[in-house]
């Protein structure tokens, strides 16, 4: 392990280290990228669903409560249009202490108990008359005195209906009263209690256990709150109703700070009773079971990681061992080592494709070093050949200028003329390696060629030159291309004639070519025997001195220069016979027609 890991984090990553790298830098984005927006979304979707749930659950308070009142409203309109019960015994002279009073007292006690039989939300129901007579049905005791209390003075003021919510230290009860009106005038009120507890039964909404609920009347007192929340913690009255005047009209969730904490605020308001319903979410409370599903992913994600990490460190393993494999063959390579043991690679992907190909070039490298070396050794067997060669022509051009020197000494001119001849003749195939020459040094080369073959003839051999200007003879041609020219005309032309042979040699110039004729007097050729002529080297008669003939001259000067340059022959059988050699113009200095394209 730590070799590996000291071949991933060397300067230079490999291959595998990049996978392993890569494949975990992907991995580790998709993972926090997914467990984000999953813990994002399933925290809007907890607010949501929370914001739903006391939304859905105040309404259905709401709906409750608005039912009881709404049958508490038929009770007092009962009550307040009942003549014999009610209205009679409020308008009864008799006292109370009296046994008509109580005999009135007793029925309309009577009927006030059946109204609220079998209905456990009311715990009484009472008739209070501005005379003085109390009545009621339950509990808690009531007399005359509360005709002096602030409730039957808001009661009597505000007319029809009132809902009241005790003070602490009184019952618990929220009181429901109407004015009972007997010919315009008011005689009385009608009050009804309804159990506290069934109110905080209704509202008893918390999705957590540190909610808070409070529910306002039209005067902003409290109608119901939260009990278990703490008092010193609680928000104050000037809290909630400050609350409730800036979110007036709220039709949706909000966040709100309080006291350093976050809450979710839900309000709403009845259209039957005007009172507000205020519900206080805490954040944290609300998300405390996403931020323990959030640290249960950031494990879960930790481990498929690791285990993913694993498995990316096996997997960049198996992928890169070919290459591993391929690179240490190469390395042997490298090193010249071209018979290592190679271990064969039989995937069938790109690496194996790879391998196959490397394969067969080592193996043709081997060829093409096998090739070489022998090419090395017959080189130097060649060399060793070229050596040799070199001394012998020496020794030829020593033995040569021996004759002559004898020649001259004994007076035999023609022997002399024709070793000196052969000498420069030789000296112009054997020592000059320039691949052109003049014009001027090609027709010396002539004249000595001449002079060596004159002597075989019986009958004379003239040769005539005309250059139809002196620049052309600085001209460059490519080497021995007229000598052989001259050769197959003395050969095939004059050497069968019995007559006087002669050549004629004319240079001159064509626009920006150089032409060469050679004409001889000779027997001349049928059509047949010039295309015999020009067959190729190998099946002409070989030269004795040059080894080439007229169709080597022709397709040297085609390959150099390309069409139409070349050799074209013209003869008539028992005249004569003209081979045309066209060159491009070019000077020994390359001062014209330079810028001929050779091929």
């Amino acid at each position: 392990m730590p070799s590996l890991l000291r071949r991933w984090f060397s300067p230079r990553l490999n291959i595998q280290g990049k996978i392993f790298i890569a494949f975990g830098l992907v991995t580790l984005l998709s993972i926090v990228s997914v467990t984000s927006i999953i813990y994002v979304n399933m925290r809007e979707t907890i607010k949501k669903n929370a914001v739903t749930s006391v939304s859905d659950s105040i309404r259905q308070a709401d709906e409750s409560l608005n039912i009881m009142l709404q049958e508490i409203d038929r009770l007092n309109t009962v009550v307040v249009t009942s003549k014999t019960s009610v209205l009679d015994t409020l308008l009864s002279p008799h006292d109370q202490v009296s046994y008509e009073g109580f005999q009135e007292q007793k029925r309309t006690e009577e009927f006030l108990s059946g109204l609220i039989a079998y209905k456990p939300y009311i715990t009484r129901i009472a008739v209070v008359g501005l005379n003085g007579k109390v009545i009621f049905s339950g509990g808690p005791w009531l007399d005359r005195r509360f005709l002096e209390t602030d409730m039957m003075a808001y009661m009597l003021s505000n007319g029809a209906r009132h809902a009241y919510f005790k003070p602490p230290g009184e019952a618990d009860v929220i009181t429901v009263g109407r004015e009972i009106r007997y010919n315009r005038e008011t005689i009385g009120v009608v009050m009804v209690d309804m159990n506290y507890d069934f109110i905080k039964k209704t509202f008893g909404v918390r999705p957590t256990k540190d909610s808070l609920l409070y529910v306002l009347d039209a005067q902003n007192e409290f109608v119901y709150r939260t009990e278990a929340a703490p008092a010193a913690s609680a928000p104050s009255v000037e809290t909630i109703n400050g609350m409730n005047r800036k979110y007036a009209g709220l039709t949706h969730s909000v966040e709100h700070e309080l006291d350093g904490k976050w809450y979710i605020v839900v309000r709403h308001q009845s259209d039957y009773t005007g009172w507000t319903t205020l519900a206080l979410v805490p954040m944290d409370s609300l998300l405390s079971e996403s931020t323990r599903i959030r640290n249960l992913m950031v494990e879960v994600s930790v481990i498929v990681f690791l285990v993913i990490l694993m498995g990316s460190l096996q997997m960049s393993f198996r992928t890169t061992v070919n290459i591993r494999r391929l690179k240490s063959m190469m390395m042997q390579v490298k090193e010249g080592n071209l018979s290592f043991p190679r271990t064969e690679i039989k995937s069938k992907d790109e690496i194996g494709d790879l391998y196959r190909v490397f394969a067969s070039m080592v193996e043709e490298l081997k060829r093409l070093m096998a090739g070489i070396r022998v090419s090395e050794r017959k080189k130097r067997e060649a060399e060793l050949t070229a050596l040799q060669a070199q001394i012998r022509p020496h020794f030829l051009y020593n033995s040569l200028n021996t004759i002559k020197y004898l020649a001259k000494l004994n007076g035999v001119p023609n022997i002399e003329e024709v070793s000196g001849s052969l000498i420069e003749l030789m000296r112009a195939v054997l020592g000059n390696s320039n691949e052109f020459l003049t014009v001027r040094e090609e027709l010396e080369y002539v004249s000595s060629y001449v002079a060596v073959v004159k002597y075989k003839y019986m009958e004379p051999l003239r040769i005539t030159t005309r250059v139809e200007g002196d620049a052309l003879l600085e001209c460059r041609v490519p080497k021995l291309m007229l000598q052989p020219l001259v050769e197959n005309a003395i050969i095939h032309g004059i050497g069968r004639s019995e007559r006087e042979g002669v050549v004629s040699i004319r240079v001159y110039g064509e626009l920006n070519d150089l032409i060469v004729e050679v004409e001889d007097n000779g027997e001349g050729m049928t059509r047949e025997q010039v295309a015999v002529l020009l067959q190729p080297a190998d099946r002409e008669a070989s030269s004795r001195f040059s080894g080439m003939g007229v169709r080597n001259v022709h397709e040297r000067i085609v390959r150099m220069y390309g069409e139409p340059y070349g050799v074209r022959l013209h003869s008539e059988p028992g005249r004569y016979t003209k081979a045309v050699v066209r060159f491009p113009k070019l000077l020994a200095n390359g001062s014209e027609n330079d810028d001929k394209e050779v091929i």
